[in-house]
Parts: structure tokens; C-alpha cells; sequence
């Protein structure tokens, strides 16, 4: 088999199960390895570390697979991998409930894959050229499991071209998806888009936040901002809040809101929907004195690595000090980073020096993660991407 060996003194996260070998950490190559290739990787003294996928395209020059020398990486093996992470989510799935995170990448043990269920279908995302090499073994996996109606492709990612590889959208196998697929959750209906949506369709590491934030909200005004399809929003109107004003800058995501507020038979006279810059609109709101009893702030990823962490807190703090100066005593905002790089105790102190600018004095009441289908593997603290917190004005 082909073969890696790392450097003297690199090789100590590979040890400690890390599933990431950066390029500067290779002594040397051995065999004709080729881009999505399984390769061997070693210790300088020619200890067997684990296996793992090469692509020399890639800063993470190796993404490792299995340390038990025995286990051969074959077909089996990634049917096996994605048997049992199917199994572990098969107990989220309920009337209420069709829709879930099936794989999760480096969590599961399979870096490069994301695939969701929405309903009947599937949507999956390959970030990795080991994964491409093998999609069609997940895919066949997937339907035994499963037996969708249809898997859809839909890896139009930037992390793409860090790979050497080009977008690629489409259907995989089966029907393709409905303009919109009715999916199922928290017992709220939603019209997902599949083909034309953002990420992979929609965003289920949200679920168990939305319905908390809900809980706050009866007989309360609330801005929703970063909207999407109103997940935020359908929580909360069923949960009895007065008002929700939802904002976000996609005409295809004011849209799909509306459409699911009438889906689900809400009452339309307690929302209004703007499409706008959140930034701005939040600046207009200032000026014209407006206030909210609840804020929900969920803006896209600032910081897409730690280089760019500098900026984004900057950002962040800007957009959660224009949230906070429209709350009132007791008010409460509920804010969210999903960037991987700014770890919750950054974020709570980015929040307080927003508030201190805003002249607010805060406390910090709960703290919100990523739902159980998106697990976080000891050994990769990276995957702990989302993080929020629920913050009380005093």
C-alpha cells in the first residue's frame, strides 16, 4: 500500500485519533500515490499511526480513516461507517420529525460527508476527493438503509476547489426532488429546496434552538434576523409570540417563509417579511426608535478560519450591538456563531464588549449548541462549530 511518513515530532495529533495530517507534517512519500488514494501513514521509526485518504491539493494533505491496522479500508468498511451512522440518528426520526442529519463528516468517521434527510429524500455534500472516489458505495448504502425517493447532489462548495475539485450538482439516483419538499420539524411543515436552497437545502442543526427560543416569546414582539425559510419565526408564532418581524436579504428565502406560514396555517397578520441587509435594517430600526422583546441574530459563518477571526469578531460585535441597543430592560437576545474558529468563551466576550458599547449590562441565561445528529468526536473539537447564547438586558 502507499505509504506516508511524517516528520519527527508531527506525527503526536495522528496519535491522539486527530483526523487531520497537514501537508507541512509529511517526511516523505512512498508508492505512486494519486489524489483520493488510501495510504499507510507512519511514525518516522516506521510505526504504523493509521489509514487515511492523500491529496496533495489540500493543506489537510491526509484525512484519516482508521487507526486499527486490521481493519482494511474497503467497501465494507465505508458501508460499515455509514450503517452505523444511520443507526445512530435512526431514533430522531418521528411523525413529527422526518428530517435529520444522517452523516456528519469527521464525526462519523467520514471526513468529506455531509448527508442530510429531508423527508423522502436525500441531500448529500462530498467535500473531500477520498469521498468522491467511493460516493457511489454511499449512495447504494443509503438507499438499502433507507429507501428514499431520491438522493440529490449537491456539493457547489468553495471547500471544493481547496480539493482540486469542480462543483458538481445532481441527482445521484432516483426522482429528483420537488421544487420544494415538505419536511417535518418540531411538528412544523416546511418547503425545503433541495435543488436551489442554501447549504444543502435547509438548516437542521438549528432544530432544538428554535424550539427553545420559542419558549420565550408568547405575547412578545420578536425580530428574526438571517431569517432563511423562518425557522426562528414558525417557532415562534406557534408558541403564541404577538408580533415577528423576519428580515434577511434572499428573495427565494422571504418567499419560502411566507409559503410555510401559510402552509401551516399561522396567522398571517402577526408577521411581516423584509428583505433587506440585516445590518442596515437594524440601523433604521435605531433610528427610528423602534424596540423588540425578543432579538434572534443567526448570521451566516464570519469567520471560515482562525486568520479571519480577528475580522469577524469585529463583526460580530458590531451586528450584536445594534441588536442589543433595540432592547429594553428584560428584553432578550438570542445570538449565534456558527464559524468553527470562535470557540463560545471568545463569542460571550465579543458579546460583552458589544453591549458595553451599546450601554447595555447583560447576563448571559443559556447557552445553545448543535443538536445530537451533529455530534462533536472527542478527538476533533473542531466540529463543535455552533454555538449561542440567550442574553438577558438588565
Amino acid at each position: 500500500m502507499n505509504k506516508i511518513i511524517l516528520n519527527k515530532g508531527k506525527d503526536k495529533a495522528a496519535w491522539q485519533l486527530h483526523p487531520w495530517v497537514f501537508s507541512g507534517a509529511i517526511y516523505k512519500k512512498e508508492g505512486k500515490i494519486e489524489n483520493g488514494d488510501v495510504v499507510s501513514v507512519y511514525n518516522i521509526d516506521d510505526e504504523f499511526i493509521a489509514y487515511g485518504v492523500y491529496n496533495n491539493t489540500s493543506r489537510v494533505a491526509v484525512r484519516l480513516l482508521e487507526w486499527n491496522p486490521a481493519h482494511e479500508i474497503n467497501e465494507n468498511w465505508w458501508r460499515t461507517r455509514v450503517q452505523k451512522a444511520v443507526k445512530n440518528r435512526t431514533h430522531l426520526l418521528s411523525s413529527t420529525n422526518d428530517s435529520v442529519r444522517l452523516i456528519f463528516a469527521e464525526a462519523d468517521f467520514l471526513p468529506g460527508l455531509i448527508a442530510d434527510k429531508y423527508a423522502d429524500f436525500i441531500s448529500i455534500q462530498v467535500h473531500a476527493a477520498g469521498v468522491e472516489r467511493v460516493k457511489s458505495i454511499i449512495v447504494d448504502e443509503l438507499v438499502k438503509l433507507l429507501s428514499p425517493k431520491g438522493i440529490y447532489e449537491r456539493s457547489d462548495l468553495k471547500s471544493r476547489e481547496h480539493e482540486g475539485l469542480p462543483d458538481t450538482n445532481g441527482l445521484l439516483w432516483g426522482e429528483t426532488p420537488p421544487e420544494f419538499v415538505d419536511m417535518i420539524e418540531n411538528g412544523i411543515h416546511y418547503k425545503v429546496n433541495i435543488i436551489d436552497g442554501q447549504k444543502s437545502g435547509f438548516y437542521c442543526d438549528q432544530r432544538d434552538n428554535r424550539y427553545l427560543t420559542a419558549q420565550y416569546v408568547k405575547g412578545k414582539r420578536m425580530l428574526d434576523c438571517f431569517c432563511y425559510s423562518g425557522g426562528f419565526t414558525l417557532n415562534a408564532l406557534r408558541e403564541g409570540a404577538d408580533e415577528v418581524v423576519a428580515v434577511d436579504s434572499s428573495a427565494l428565502a422571504i418567499e419560502t417563509l411566507k409559503n410555510n406560514i401559510i402552509h401551516n396555517g399561522l396567522d398571517v397578520s402577526k408577521y411581516t417579511a423584509v428583505q433587506a441587509d440585516v445590518n442596515k435594517y437594524l440601523r433604521t430600526l435605531g433610528e427610528k426608535g423602534e424596540k423588540f422583546d425578543v432579538i434572534v441574530l443567526d448570521p451566516p459563518k464570519y469567520a471560515p478560519s482562525r486568520s479571519a477571526l480577528e475580522k469577524a469578531s469585529r463583526a460580530y460585535k458590531d451586528l450584536n450591538r445594534r441588536g442589543l441597543m433595540l432592547l429594553e430592560s428584560g428584553g432578550l437576545l438570542a445570538t449565534f456563531s456558527c464559524s468553527g474558529a470562535m470557540d463560545i468563551e471568545t463569542f460571550k466576550q465579543v458579546i460583552a464588549w458589544a453591549a458595553l458599547d451599546a450601554g447595555k449590562e447583560i447576563q448571559f441565561i443559556r447557552q445553545f449548541a448543535q443538536p445530537e445528529d451533529h455530534p462533536v468526536r472527542a478527538s476533533f473539537p473542531e466540529g463543535e462549530y455552533l454555538k449561542g447564547l440567550l442574553v438577558r438586558v438588565l
